[in-house]
């Protein structure tokens, strides 16, 4: 049977930051072609040769100037067949979150500028990038009732009040403090020190630490976590 196809392939990658109790992305600003000057996702064809995972830790290198040590794959976008001008292009899609503090952008190649952007105050985005980023908010939420989130993105030793920050600031709604911290608590991931820290006027914090060889056991087994919001 003969196979007439002309279809491409290409990756994105939806990279969160989070930093001072915010959630950003990545995004680069296209510098050729039909978006020339808006902004959009880092990404791009696959090579021939080249695996999935090469080619989007390729792209984020060349047009963002950063390495993200973990990202999952999201969805594949190609439904619909109109979604690129160029062709019929397939998109596969990863996400991570990362520490925005710890990373020094770099546009290069096809990129004219990279730069972090409020979760919350997106300028608009070139192809169909939009809605794979609301479908990248969508997993990132539904992973926090499932695996725990948090270990690269927090100070070393930090006080219980920004995890619980972390969480609210990524599922964008307030949660019912006692009950989270309780339960939080109650996996062993933490590990409380015996330092304190003062904040402001208020009262002082007991600073925390993850317990990194509970927690890889817990992320490897899986944990179910009911999150109550207040």
């Amino acid at each position: 049977m003969k196979i007439e196809q002309d279809i491409k392939v290409a990756v994105d990658a939806i990279v969160f930051g989070y930093h001072s109790g915010k959630l950003y992305l990545l995004l680069i600003k296209q510098k050729y072609g039909k978006y020339q000057g808006h902004w959009a996702l880092p990404g791009g064809f696959v090579q021939n040769g080249e695996g999935l995972q090469a080619a989007v830790a390729r792209e984020l290198k060349e047009e963002a100037g950063v390495k993200v040590n973990y990202l999952e794959q999201l969805y594949t976008f190609g439904d619909a067949i109109d979604r690129d001008h160029r062709g019929q292009i397939i998109s596969v899609a990863y996400f991570g979150l990362v520490n925005s503090a710890k990373l020094k952008l770099k546009a290069a190649t096809d990129a004219e500028d990279a730069n972090w952007f409020d979760s919350k105050d997106l300028p608009g985005l070139a192809y169909d990038h939009r809605m794979m980023v609301d479908k990248a908010i969508q997993r990132l939420q539904s992973k926090l009732q499932y695996q725990p989130i948090g270990f690269d993105l927090l100070d070393r030793e930090f006080p219980f009040s920004d995890l619980e920050k972390l969480y609210q600031t990524i599922l964008d709604r307030k949660i019912e403090r006692r009950n989270f911290r309780r339960k939080i608590l109650g996996f062993g991931i933490l590990d409380e020190t015996k330092k304190i820290k003062q904040k402001g006027s208020g009262r002082p914090a007991v600073l925390y630490k993850f317990n990194n060889q509970k927690y890889k056991a817990l992320e490897k087994k899986g944990f179910h976590f009911e999150i109550k919001y207040a």
